[in-house]
């Protein structure tokens, strides 16, 4: 067994990291509400699959996996550190909704952090799963995917490895590759986002696109914004979605549900528009994002 504490960068929730979208609810990540542990299911960069148990601890996070090599641990601790964002500073972003009440408790919940995946790859691959369906067909997409094309754990030693349910990591770009999309559109019901994922594979497994190298690019928002929408299957919606997920909240991710959120907020209602959305988040300028995301709604059926 392998313990590895995790320190973040205050002020730091465990809990409001989990419930910051549904992503924990997406293979192969799992949740154990009870015992509050995200379980997930990495493939090292050598082809061992482990499972990693993690949970709330003194100064940031515990993660609990089989015994690991050392240059295992330091692969585990910075997927770690990045799915959490463990060193990400909100400080400016608390100071600005200082005075918002729909945004008081943001510090003190230490709202700003967004539960993301190892890799860009599976993020892209997952955002663009939720696109134009219900969170249900998500979820199955998604669990399909890992199941059909995801590698095995190569080894169980620990009392909650049952909390993942088939124990496989998500699927590396070449085994997405080596399929077609026909076969994405019957085995995963992907319907018609089938050619963007394997046409995004594709372009990665061959080396001809670092998709991975966005998560550190310092490009203005407005350039990465303009690669991410140059991926098939990504337009506006998305690319704020996977902003938000690197990081950057200059964009709002407007779907029919923000949508929804806004009209009862401000409109009685009444059908609003993208523009107004936009809008009613505008001074907050480069948090807009952020301010949308963790608002206190009226309407949260």
């Amino acid at each position: 067994m392998t313990t590895l504490n995790l320190p973040a960068r205050k002020p730091f929730h465990f809990d409001s990291v989990i419930n910051s979208h549904g992503w924990c609810q997406l293979a192969p990540f799992s949740y154990d509400k009870v015992a509050n542990i995200l379980g997930y299911t990495l493939r090292l960069s050598n082809g061992r699959v482990v499972e990693l148990m993690i949970c709330d601890d003194k100064d940031g996070v515990r993660v609990e996996t089989d015994k690991l090599k050392k240059s295992e641990q330091n692969e585990v601790a910075d997927a770690v550190n990045w799915m959490f964002g463990l060193d990400m500073d909100f400080s400016d972003f608390y100071a600005a909704s200082n005075h918002e009440p729909k945004l008081a408790r943001a510090k003190k919940q230490a709202l700003g952090r967004v539960l993301r995946s190892p890799t860009l790859f599976e993020d892209v691959i997952k955002t663009i799963f939720t696109t134009n369906t219900l969170w249900g067909a998500t979820r199955n997409m998604t669990r399909k995917l890992v199941d059909e094309f995801g590698e095995p754990v190569t080894s169980i030693h620990h009392e909650h490895s049952t909390l993942i349910a088939d124990n496989k990591a998500f699927p590396t770009p070449e085994a997405i590759a080596a399929s077609n999309p026909a076969y994405l559109k019957e085995k995963i019901r992907a319907g018609y986002r089938a050619p963007a994922i394997h046409d995004l594979a594709v372009r990665v497994a061959s080396g001809k696109y670092d998709l991975e190298a966005l998560k550190t690019a310092s490009l203005p928002t407005l350039e990465l914004r303009k690669e991410l929408m140059s991926i098939k299957g990504v337009g506006p919606y998305a690319a704020a979605n996977l902003l938000l997920i690197l990081g950057r909240s200059d964009f709002i991710p407007v779907d029919s549900w923000a949508l929804k959120l806004v009209s009862h907020e401000w409109y009685k209602g009444e059908p609003v528009t993208a523009r107004e959305v936009e809008k009613r988040f505008e001074k907050w300028g480069r948090y807009k994002g952020l301010a949308f995301w963790f608002w206190d709604w009226k309407y949260n059926q």
